[in-house]
């Protein structure tokens, strides 16, 4: 059994965390660490973890063998630098700290999208977990960026309320998101450079992605779609597809039209391709805390070791 610590166990992601490591059967969890809720039992904060996690979280962290820091972006690097680990930890950030520039110190973190990085991720040291919509987008995109397809991108996706963070904010009351809809950071979010920095070098060529997010009535769950210029008939994208993930065990591809449900509570991303002309749109989705955060990191955190790559996400969608 390897050791786990998880930094800012208190949020969304870190709550998530303890739920999939619980029942993970090859770890420990050693230590949660929270500087705004230090004493408090984990249990108090999300009750739902009463009968799962009973630890009382701390500001003092541990030696451990993998680490998952789940703070608010741009405080990874200040963490790691006030609190020095041995370089054989392995550190898994889920913020946005590393994923555009992996170097800090000793350190060179691996941008963690298993679908394209599986190898380097084996035995890696340092991940930088990726974006929730930046993962959707990708999933979505990559196959026709690996074929040089991809010139002028047009993607809308609207995400949950739980993609905020925890931190209350006037756009994340109920009375304000219930039976509301509403774009945000317009063609400016912070995903797009990450998006573009790993469709270009598979693309070899400039990609523009002009994206829209939104914010939807639900809690959790992303669902984006992507409108592309091609003259490849539908049968061949979705060979190109079928073919790019055949070894990817958390992405299908289907024929049949696609809904949201079909992956919140999992680890999974669902993709469909529709067509008119010579215009295809790529929809895809998947569970913004899971495929898009906590359970992706956990996903890299296999590969990193060498375990079965689904270990601890055997999970089942919420279907009602």
């Amino acid at each position: 059994m390897k050791t786990v610590g998880i930094i800012g166990a208190n949020g969304y992601t870190g709550s998530e965390l303890v739920r999939l490591l619980a029942f993970h059967p090859h770890v420990s969890l050693s230590f949660l660490y929270s500087r705004s809720n230090s004493g408090a039992k984990i249990s108090d904060l999300y009750p739902d973890l009463e009968t799962i996690c009973d630890m009382t979280l701390t500001n003092q962290s541990e030696e451990v063998d993998i680490l998952f820091l789940c703070l608010p972006h741009k405080e990874s690097q200040n963490w790691l630098t006030q609190n020095p680990i041995k370089e054989e930890t392995v550190v898994i950030d889920l913020g946005n700290d590393f994923r555009l520039d992996g170097n800090f110190g000793n350190r060179n973190f691996i941008y963690g999208l298993p679908e394209i990085n599986k190898k380097q991720l084996l035995g890696a040291k340092s991940i930088a977990n990726p974006g929730c919509f930046a993962t959707a987008i990708q999933l979505a995109l990559l196959p026709l960026a690996q074929k040089s397809l991809l010139n002028e991108v047009y993607t809308t996706g609207i995400t949950g309320s739980t993609g905020a963070g925890q931190s209350l904010q006037a756009t994340t009351h109920f009375t304000w998101r219930n039976d509301n809809i509403s774009a945000y950071k317009t063609l400016t979010h912070q995903h797009v450079d990450e998006i573009l920095q790993q469709l270009i070098s598979f693309n070899h060529n400039e990609v523009s992605l002009n994206f829209v997010p939104w914010r939807g009535d639900f809690a959790r769950g992303i669902f984006t779609s992507s409108t592309v210029k091609t003259d490849l008939h539908l049968s061949d994208i979705e060979q190109l597809y079928q073919d790019f993930y055949a070894d990817a065990p958390f992405v299908k591809v289907s024929k049949k039209a696609i809904d949201m449900k079909q992956v919140v509570n999992t680890n999974r991303c669902v993709i469909h391709i529709e067509k008119s002309g010579n215009v295809a749109v790529i929809h895809s989705a998947i569970d913004n805390l899971l495929k898009g955060a906590s359970g992706q990191a956990v996903q890299n955190m296999n590969i990193s070791m060498g375990w079965e790559e689904n270990s601890g996400l055997n999970l089942k969608p919420i279907a009602f």
